[in-house]
């Protein structure tokens, strides 16, 4: 007999529908518009950096690249779209929707935003949980499916006391029967939406999260496996640890170098580090020639140990024929993803008399930044001359350095 999923018909009422009656489509609301002021100075914390990586695009990019989900629906502060923009650049989702507050009316606005798809499942996540992993929204979907209401949950390890006003111990609960609830909290999308109206309707705003909620409407709300890692970053001490629990899981630390060089042909521009620059030459190369990205992709390549440019890109494969380098470069970049690790330094040198790279550095490493999806504070551009000699001192022809640092996971 197949499992059965329930949809919400009267407030109280659950009706219970074969998941087999159609496929289930599965959406999220990213509750992200707090102000987080607990955790310290630096703005909202879901736009601060961890590892490198701003909170919101960790917890985003899960869910965002996760194949059972089509659709992420951001909550966010009006104020802060701006900063929303930046932080999750190159990720999918729906358009931000304004939150409300508190994160009761939040939740809402997402939900309603996401009527208009009729999701039959959504999972509800807070941004300040950076470190949800595939398999915790994998076990959500299906909880869902199967229940109808379901949260995430892992057992208290610590005994817990319950104090009275003036901190005296009143009871020791069964630490047994005791869980911490995390999100994603997963649901039939109509019976929360319906849920949070009704609440919103009685003019409730005291729930502390969306299974609160659904108690109160009187669903049962099953529980699945969360994952310890999943935790909410509240104080600053939160980012301490989680910034050092980073550091020794990307404890692996490589670095490579390359060095690439091109001769000057006919034409009247340059490819320069993702860059465009008018010259009264051109390059002689099978691709764009663009020697400072040839030669970070060979950093990066060399730091992992993967060959080189030429045995991933073989000039003579005309599938390169007058190829844009920035597609090497991202090419690399996601080697060194796949292996769980995060760049920590670009650098370029590039080398020649012509054309002058210091008016341009700082385009340079912008768009180095933008094809490697790093901050541009990781990125350097240098320049130098030979002093006239050998045949970049000759202008007959440009060369470029580069080194890579990259983190990996130990064994990767």
């Amino acid at each position: 007999m197949p499992a059965i999923t329930p949809r919400l018909t009267h407030p109280l009422t659950v009706e219970y529908l074969s998941p087999m009656a159609k496929s289930q489509r599965t959406a999220v609301v990213l509750v992200a518009a707090g102000r987080g002021l607990r955790a310290g100075a630096g703005g909202p914390k879901q736009y601060r950096e961890i590892g490198g990586v701003p909170v919101i695009y960790r917890a985003m990019e899960a869910f965002s690249t996760h194949p059972e989900i089509f659709a992420v629906q951001p909550v966010v502060n009006p104020d802060d779209s701006a900063m929303f923009t930046a932080a999750v650049a190159g990720l999918k989702h729906e358009a931000p929707t304004n939150g409300g507050a508190t994160r009761q009316a939040s939740v809402l606005a997402g939900l309603e935003a996401l009527a208009r798809h009729e999701p039959d499942i959504v999972l509800i996540h807070d941004a300040a949980r950076p470190f949800v992993s595939s398999g915790v929204i994998s076990r959500a979907i299906e909880a869902a499916g199967r229940t109808g209401a379901a949260i995430p949950v892992v057992p208290v390890t610590d005994t817990i006391k319950i104090t009275s006003a003036s901190g005296d111990v009143e009871d020791t609960p069964d630490r047994a029967r005791l869980r911490i609830a995390q999100t994603p909290q997963s649901f039939r999308f109509d019976v929360i939406l319906e849920a949070h109206r009704r609440a919103a309707k009685d003019g409730r705003s005291d729930f502390t999260d969306d299974a609160a909620i659904a108690e109160w409407a009187g669903l049962t709300v099953a529980t699945f496996e969360g994952d310890v890692a999943n935790m909410k970053l509240t104080t600053p001490e939160d980012f301490v640890r989680e910034e050092a629990r980073l550091a020794s899981l990307l404890g692996d630390i490589r670095t490579g170098t390359g060095y690439d060089v091109h001769a000057f042909g006919e034409g009247d521009h340059l490819m320069l580090c993702g860059v465009r620059v008018p010259h009264t030459r051109g390059f002689l190369a099978h691709s764009d020639g663009d020697v400072g990205l040839h030669a970070l992709v060979d950093a990066i390549l060399g730091a992992l140990a993967d060959g080189d440019i030429g045995s991933h890109f073989p000039p003579s494969d005309a599938t390169w024929k007058g190829a844009s380098s920035d597609q090497f470069l991202k090419y690399a970049i996601e080697r060194v993803t796949a292996r769980g690790g995060r760049i920590a330094n670009l650098e370029v040198t590039m080398i020649c008399e012509r054309p002058k790279i210091g008016p341009l550095r700082d385009a340079m490493r912008a768009r180095i930044a933008e094809i490697s999806g790093v901050d541009i504070s990781r990125v350097a551009v240098k320049a130098t001359t030979s002093e006239r000699l050998g045949f970049t001192g000759r202008e007959e022809g440009i060369a470029a350095t580069a080194s890579a640092t990259i983190r990996l996971p130990w064994g990767a």
